[in-house]
């Protein structure tokens, strides 16, 4: 696995980070209630910086794009 693979997280496990199935991470993700995803070569992954960030901010999606839009300034 390379550095920017291990940097990127799959469905499986976040759905594990999160305590939750896999299926309800594809629901949170279609509902909006998880950080913006990225598609490599088709794999859809979300940035482990992303999902730190959003476990930071209790899952809660307000907080977590406050606090990126001010690391963002």
């Amino acid at each position: 696995m390379t550095t920017e693979n291990s940097q990127l997280v799959s469905a499986k496990q976040l759905a594990k980070m999160l305590s939750t199935s896999v299926r309800s991470v594809w629901r949170y993700r279609a509902s909006g209630h998880l950080p913006k995803t990225v598609k490599i070569s088709g794999a859809i992954r979300w940035k482990m910086s992303d999902i730190e960030l959003f476990l930071e901010c209790d899952c809660d999606m307000a907080k977590f794009q406050a606090r990126k839009a001010a690391e963002q300034c």
